[in-house]
């Protein structure tokens, strides 16, 4: 504080002239920087490496839904839980209308996906058990993803270092641990082939029933022709009874059994 000769006092933090300084107790808040943003992607593809470090590594796991083990990844980079469509169709689970469908960018260019149902998973890690309610997306990486909502509703704590997930749930101490880079790709390759046999099963399923369609279309023409056919043999018999005209055929037939014929 500085006393003037007039009785004036001034602060050194009113004093423009000077930056404000701060405290080591005080928190110091980085902002956001401008500018354009460089993006680089990697795939989620993983290599069998015996390096048992979590270092490079996103939270991969398995669990249990209706007694089905099933891959789960965490991602706080992701901004929705996500239920794979894969298990929803296998496991037959009941879907319902998102109540705000939106458009998803998944991790690649193939354009623009509409999430227009949400499913309950209800699902087994040891001894949590818990439900989430997912958006329904055809997602290859993995049959469930926990994104910011599963992190945010149980207040969960994430060590990067060990990358285990730490959170109370009724009022227990739960800690998820991690699968190994090597179990990972073996994961990773069991569900590719998975995937890859889904394909092949609906592709196989989805010729058959061309077949069976081409099969009944064809069924069904040869049912109205017929129809048509036996319709016109039916007009042709009813034209006949209905004749009253004598034809040249009639004439030779009746000469030459010597029978009468009555011609009005």
């Amino acid at each position: 504080m500085v006393v003037h000769a007039n009785e004036e006092i001034e602060s050194k933090k009113e004093n423009k002239n000077e930056p404000n300084t701060t405290t080591d107790d005080e928190e110091e808040l980085e902002y956001v920087i401008d500018g354009e943003i460089l993006i680089i992607k990697r795939s989620l593809s993983l290599q069998s490496e015996e390096n048992e470090q979590q270092r490079e590594n996103i939270f991969h796991t398995r669990c249990q839904v209706q007694g089905k083990v099933c891959c789960i990844i965490i991602d706080g980079g992701s901004c929705t839980n996500v239920a794979s469509t894969l298990i929803v169709k296998i496991l037959g689970l009941p879907t319902t209308k998102h109540p705000n469908p939106y458009k998803l960018q998944w991790l690649n260019d193939g354009g623009e996906l509409r999430v227009t149902k949400q499913v309950l998973v209800a699902f087994l890690i040891g001894k949590y058990i818990d439900e989430v309610l997912c958006d329904m997306v055809p997602m290859h990486v993995g049959h469930l993803l926990l994104g910011r909502p599963w992190q945010f509703d149980r207040r969960v704590i994430h060590d990067g270092y060990t990358n285990r997930y730490t959170f109370k749930h009724l009022g227990k101490i739960v800690t998820l641990a991690p699968l190994t880079p090597k179990q990972v790709y073996e994961n990773q390759v069991k569900l590719k082939t998975s995937i890859e046999q889904a394909r092949e099963k609906e592709k196989s399923e989805s010729e058959k029933e061309k077949k069976n369609e081409k099969k009944k279309g064809k069924m069904r023409k040869e049912s109205e022709k017929n129809v048509k056919k036996e319709k016109e043999e039916k007009e042709e018999k009813e034209c006949e009874k209905l004749n009253v005209y004598a034809k040249e055929r009639d004439f030779r037939k009746s000469y030459l059994i010597k029978q009468s014929i009555l011609v009005l």
